[in-house]
């Protein structure tokens, strides 16, 4: 999954990510450590299921909950409006970022 995260944000690749409550369609920005190590991605979500009800917008999601994650054959254009390099939520460390 970790592969699959790097090279989309490489090649700004939009993917699925079914995560709860259920599948997204996200454009990932960042992926990287949090403080007690486990692994984030920074995303913009396009639509898709959301606990929070916000089913566009920024999300911070830690991979290990995500059931599982593929590419969706389309491309955006470069960071969404309010992105930031190097977030603040990966602690330990960015392994990638747009």
């Amino acid at each position: 999954m970790l592969e699959t995260v790097i090279n989309a944000i490489r090649e700004r690749s939009m993917v699925y990510l079914d995560y709860p409550p259920g599948m997204r369609l996200i454009e990932p920005h960042a992926v990287g450590y949090g403080g007690r190590g486990q692994l984030l991605m920074r995303a913009f979500q396009i639509d898709g299921a959301s606990s929070s009800g916000d089913r566009r917008g920024w999300k911070l999601f830690e991979l290990d909950r995500a059931a599982t994650l593929g590419r969706a054959g389309m491309v955006f254009d470069g960071p969404e409006a309010g992105y930031r390099r190097g977030d603040r939520a990966m602690t330990r460390g960015v392994i990638v970022e747009l």
